[in-house]
């Protein structure tokens, strides 16, 4: 007489987890590895993909550039053009993030999560890999936005060539740990694209990518004020205010308003990328969610 295998409830999937031995820094960071390669696979199969990935960054950078060059009121001797240059590398970076961690989502659905956890090798790798891969193509495209921008000569940053692709890397990284934090305890794409729109994009226009942040002095008025310390208590100011100052070294931005030092800059960069990290760490290794096929 068969007997049918009572479903692992979640409390034994976390102590069947609890007590599996420690895995091994080469097996995991492997994993790691393979996880990301799955990443840059999924993505250069997508032609449609590939092409909106290039060519969506480029229309809005020419697009607002040239319809808002007339009612911009220069900062730092720059055009709108030149202005909105960093605010398009963000927003490359932005949503290689949402596309890249949405595939959390789409992996539970298929069960190809459940099969990875199952693998004696932890939580870690899962996050890392992610974070790795969807961090590798934001950055490459945005290698290659820099590249067109270079060959037009609207930007040249010269000898910080190599600063400004380890910021980018820095909020790449920082940008897909946020996106691990959204869509890990997600159940559905489109809460998953809610909360990201609500968040992200806010969080891209409130960075000194359209306008630049305001001088708060005596004159000020209540809403500039407001807007001024939602722009400055933004991590994500911060990296545009050095992406800024690398992508065009030979201008003086302390006379346009909120320009804080590159070490300031890069201390924040740093500590937004570590925490958003830290953040999506503790919620994969405290949810057991995914554990359980239901």
């Amino acid at each position: 007489m068969s007997t049918v295998p009572k479903p692992i409830s979640e409390s034994s999937a976390r102590d069947i987890t609890d007590e599996a031995p420690a895995p091994q820094f080469g097996a995991g960071m492997a994993a790691a590895w393979m996880l990301a390669k799955r990443e840059w696979i999924r993505f250069f199969r997508q032609r449609n993909r590939v092409t909106a990935a290039i060519v969506q960054p480029l229309l809005f950078w020419l697009l607002f550039g040239t319809g808002l060059s007339g009612a911009f009121e220069s900062a730092g001797e720059l055009n709108f053009l030149q202005f909105f240059l960093p605010g398009t590398l963000a927003l490359i970076v932005l949503f290689t993030a949402i596309f890249s961690t949405i595939s959390v989502i789409e992996d539970r659905r298929e069960g190809f999560m459940q099969a990875v956890l199952v693998a004696p090798v932890g939580r870690w790798p899962v996050l890392v890999g992610k974070v790795l891969g969807g961090s590798a193509i934001a950055w490459v495209q945005a290698l290659f936005f820099l590249m067109l921008v270079w060959v037009v000569g609207t930007a040249n940053p010269g000898g910080a060539v190599l600063p400004l692709l380890g910021l980018l890397a820095l909020v790449a990284v920082a940008m897909c740990g946020l996106g691990m934090i959204v869509a890990w305890p997600m159940e559905s794409t489109q809460g998953f694209h809610a909360i990201m729109m609500l968040g992200l994009m806010p969080m891209w226009l409130l960075s000194g990518t359209f306008f630049p942040i305001p001088a708060l002095g005596v004159e000020a008025s209540l809403g500039q004020w407001i807007l001024g310390a939602i722009m400055r208590a933004n991590p994500l100011s911060y990296s545009m205010v050095e992406m800024r100052r690398l992508l065009f070294p030979e201008v003086d931005f302390s006379a346009a308003g909120f320009a804080p030092s590159s070490i300031i800059c890069w201390t924040v960069t740093v500590l937004a990328a570590c925490m958003t990290l830290a953040v999506a760490w503790y919620l994969m290794r405290g949810s057991r969610k995914v554990d359980v096929i239901v």
